[in-house]
């Protein structure tokens, strides 16, 4: 067996057919990044990075838990005292340890895409890689913008709290900044009543951002009615919930009512009541965003802050959450057929973390399609601990054979990096080598290439347009 290089042009490319698929159809295409943790400042300022540490290792908490792995001292990983220099060359360190985990793949292949290195990040190599990288930092078209251009991006979707004032994604289409970065609506910190204190305080803020007195929970749905029109006043078009599972309680409005009082109140809330009020704010947005046309995005299974002692001193979003393990089956269907039974399911992706719920969420997506939207119901890419190949082909295969992989509407970063673009690379790559293997077996007829360039095209940019309206 001929040995492949790696990372050549036909890398993952295991066929002729592959080959063809990518080259002449998916390479192609735009990209659509419908989730991303993008900040919209730096977008707006076109923000340059001195240094390749400064723009890598940057909140990348992908390769902050790799180097703790590795036994990296924290003081090199989130320290405020050691230079950029220092950390990068600790992942350096780290990168040929990664061998087999997707962090490898992504970190060469952002060298070679993103700053034209063929060379493998090592200790031997890194001050010649940072140095040469670091230079071309320095250049006009290497800042945040730039990256967005050379990776042909024409739309990034944000995350953005319903407080926010969404000055920066205003100022980009007031002076019609050729991308679209539109915000993304996630009111998270609106049903968040395990913690009264934290709550009541939000819900100030959004009293004094929506204009409405927030006193009860009417109210407070009038308040995030009036955010919601702004938001898609400033072209928002999804919504996305980060969830550890979904909640469908029965309950009634003098129910919320009372909850509401006692949480903002200053009041602990049972477990129950806790979930009930959870049940109501899922229906009641997802109503908002039915009446809009926006797409409804759930990502859940997410079991955070699992290590009290680094939680305390460094905080959220650090690298310490992990993948879940919750019953979700039940609740999930009877959440979406309260909505679909008042004919106010708006489109829908569900994403899970947990690989076991594969085959169940693609199965629920089909229980709930109706016919007014191709794929209205979708079963959403690999996500966090599962965009890496295995668990990529694992949803592009669970979803096959259960759904139409025809109709998916494809990748995104979910990244706080302007590196992470090839990421969609990496996809697609995946996406044709799959199909190309069909066809080289038999599976799918060699005389429907034609068809199948057009099902890649497809599911890398086209579904997405318009699916989402842009």
């Amino acid at each position: 067996m001929k040995m492949k290089t790696f990372l050549d042009e036909d890398f993952l490319l295991q066929t002729e057919f592959a080959l063809q698929l990518y080259h002449d159809h998916a390479a192609k295409q735009p990209i659509i990044d419908y989730h991303c943790h993008l900040d919209p400042k730096q977008v707006f300022e076109n923000r340059r990075f001195d240094n390749l540490g400064q723009i890598w290792l940057e909140g990348d908490h992908y390769k902050w838990r790799a180097m703790r792995a590795n036994g990296i001292n924290e003081k090199f990983i989130t320290g405020k005292d050691v230079s950029d220099w220092e950390k990068f060359e600790k992942w350096a360190e780290t990168v040929p340890r990664t061998m087999r985990n997707p962090l490898y793949h992504w970190t060469h292949l952002e060298l070679k895409t993103g700053f034209g290195v063929d060379k493998l990040l090592s200790p031997e190599t890194a001050r010649e890689i940072y140095e040469q990288c670091s230079a071309k930092l320095r250049l006009p078209e290497y800042a945040a913008r730039g990256w967005m251009k050379k990776y042909n991006v024409t739309a990034v979707c944000t995350t953005d709290d319903p407080i926010d004032n969404l000055e920066y994604h205003i100022a980009l289409q007031n002076e019609n900044f050729s991308i679209k970065v539109l915000p993304t609506w996630r009111p998270d910190r609106a049903m968040a009543v395990e913690n009264p204190k934290a709550f009541r305080a939000y819900v100030e803020k959004l009293s004094e951002v929506s204009g409405v007195i927030v006193r009860s929970y009417e109210d407070l749905l009038q308040a995030l009615q009036a955010r919601h029109d702004f938001f898609a006043s400033a072209g928002c078009k999804l919504s996305d919930h980060g969830l550890e599972e979904f909640y469908a309680e029965d309950y009634t409005h003098a129910e919320i009512e009372n909850i509401f009082h006692k949480v903002y109140g200053g009041a602990e809330l049972g477990a129950d009541e806790i979930r009930k009020f959870k049940s109501a704010m899922l229906v009641e947005g997802a109503k908002m965003d039915w009446q809009k046309g926006w797409t409804q995005q759930f990502h859940y299974g997410a079991l955070r802050n699992n290590n009290t002692r680094f939680f305390k001193a460094i905080g959220a979003d650090t690298g310490f959450d992990s993948i879940g393990d919750w019953n979700t089956a039940k609740p999930l269907s009877k959440f979406l057929d309260r909505l679909d039974s008042e004919n106010k399911l708006a489109k829908t992706i569900l994403y899970n973390l947990n690989p076991r719920d594969n085959a169940m969420l693609a199965v629920m997506a089909g229980n709930f399609q109706d016919g007014s939207v191709a794929g209205k119901i979708q079963f959403g890419a690999g996500w966090w601990f599962l965009d890496q190949k295995d668990g990529i082909e694992n949803q592009l295969n669970t979803l096959s054979v259960t759904g139409l992989l025809s109709r998916f509407v494809g990748m995104l970063t979910d990244s706080r990096s302007f590196l992470s673009y090839p990421r969609h690379e990496y996809f697609r790559r995946i996406l044709c080598n799959l199909l190309g293997n069909d066809v080289a077996q038999g599976l799918l007829p060699a005389s429907e290439m034609p068809f199948l360039g057009k099902m890649v095209e497809d599911i890398s940019y086209n579904n997405a347009n318009n699916f989402f309206n842009f």
